[in-house]
């Protein structure tokens, strides 16, 4: 059983920048895709970046393209959200979770495990 536990939300201005964290504790992290999420209020929860076992393969979201970069260590069973160029439009909760897929996938079904999620807001 792997949990997750995401740290770095908070309030922040437009143009401003944060860094999230997960931390996982359980065995095989590096076995997994990683994948950051979010969920706005009233919208569904959607995928903003993921990245592959050993991290030479990642993903965004068009919305975020060029001003998010995700990253993992996985000898610190860690994983990583840099968020730059923050607008009002990324306010919302902060989801990582873990996927045993082979490819990088956007369907949050194909996620096993999920922590609890941080938030994130942008201020105009």
């Amino acid at each position: 059983q792997v949990q997750l536990v995401e740290s770095g939300g908070g309030l922040v201005q437009a143009g401003g920048s944060l860094r999230l964290s997960c931390a996982a504790s359980g065995p095989a992290f590096s076995r997994y895709v990683l994948a950051w999420f979010r969920q706005a209020p009233g919208k569904v929860r959607e995928v903003a970046a993921a990245i592959s076992w050993t991290g030479t393969r990642t993903e965004y979201a068009d919305s975020v393209k060029g001003r998010f970069t995700i990253s993992r260590d996985n000898a610190k069973n860690t994983g990583y959200l840099q968020m730059n160029s923050l607008k009002p439009g990324d306010t919302a909760v902060y989801y990582c979770a873990l996927s045993r897929a082979y490819g990088l996938v956007s369907e949050s079904s194909a996620y096993d495990y999920w922590g609890q999620g941080t938030q994130v807001t942008v201020s105009s």
